[in-house]
């Protein structure tokens, strides 16, 4: 039972508004921050106000480049964010997608022991497995090369036919080595995987007697039922893959691929020059357009899906 006193209601809306104002603090003061020159930001009390040069920073960031490390357009780091947050979304859902269907509608020996391999992949992170996802991503035909030397067939083809052969297929500084070796993901597949398994057999024994095939059930009846459980994951994988730090660090090494959230990295630590905070700050908000616009878009049936996995 809920109470509606004035009491009650003025503290709920008072907690509200506190919690609101301690959220949104950080970013007021990186707004801010983004419209001064960078003399008011070092000489005195920090503003708390808006400055005059909210234009000159923001065109200066977005169509010229900081002017603490090269001059890399905030427009191309963006672009090359956004390639890689939707193709790690788009590739994340249909891998995760194809695999709990596998999983759930297709009988073969073994199903529930790939799911629980795929599962237990949840305990290694990026983080984790960086040094051999690195070594795999810088000769992808590394381990087949390795077979074939340890097997010496690589030297009988150079004796009998005179081949030589040096499999090599590198994926540094691309976008396949930006988004491949993440588009795994444990957790769609399981989300996905307790989702199928709500679905009524009768739902398919029905498909099945008007004749659907597996991919005609899938693509017709399947994916339009998954569409609130494809729009939640699409906002949570969206902003997993535009706040990737650590693989884009070490694998686009070319400034042509930088991204914005190591841009924003580049801007703080710049060497030989102190840090230009009112361009950083004003990355640093740029950087949080794009996902606060995609939740914004995906908002209803984010909550949708919320509220039905409730249930």
């Amino acid at each position: 039972m809920v109470e509606r006193t004035p009491l009650l209601r003025f503290l709920a809306h008072l907690i509200l508004i506190v919690g609101v104002v301690i959220t949104l603090f950080p970013l007021w003061v990186a707004f801010v921050a983004s419209t001064h020159p960078i003399e008011n930001l070092i000489s005195g009390p920090f503003p708390l106000l808006p400055g005059n040069q909210l234009v000159e920073n923001y065109s200066k960031v977005l169509f010229q480049g900081g002017s603490s490390f090269g001059r890399i357009p905030a427009t191309t780091m963006m672009l090359n964010s956004l390639i890689m947050a939707v193709g790690i979304t788009v590739g994340k859902l249909v891998v995760s997608f194809l695999a709990a269907f596998a999983i759930v509608y297709f009988r073969f020996p073994g199903r529930n022991i790939f799911f629980f391999l795929i599962f237990i992949t949840l305990m290694l992170p990026v983080e984790v497995r960086i040094v051999p996802t690195y070594d795999v991503v810088s000769n992808v035909f590394g381990p087949f090369q390795a077979l074939l030397e340890a097997t010496r067939i690589d030297r009988l083809l150079e004796a009998v036919a005179g081949i030589e052969v040096d499999l090599e297929w590198r994926l540094l500084n691309t976008y396949m080595g930006l988004i491949l070796p993440i588009i795994a993901s444990a957790t769609a597949t399981f989300l996905f995987r307790q989702f199928f398994q709500t679905v009524p057999d009768e739902l398919v024994d029905a498909a099945r007697i008007d004749g659907a095939g597996p991919m005609q059930f899938m693509t017709r009846i399947l994916l339009p039922l998954s569409r609130t459980n494809i729009a939640a994951l699409s906002v949570i994988l969206f902003i997993f893959g535009w706040n990737q730090y650590l693989w884009p660090l070490l694998v686009a090494q070319e400034n042509r691929l930088l991204t914005v959230v190591v841009g924003i990295q580049r801007y703080v630590n710049a060497a030989d020059s102190l840090p230009v905070w009112h361009e950083a700050m004003a990355l640093t908000v740029l950087a949080m357009l794009p996902p606060v616009i995609v939740v914004l878009l995906l908002q209803r049936l984010f909550l949708k899906a919320l509220i039905d996995t409730d249930k």
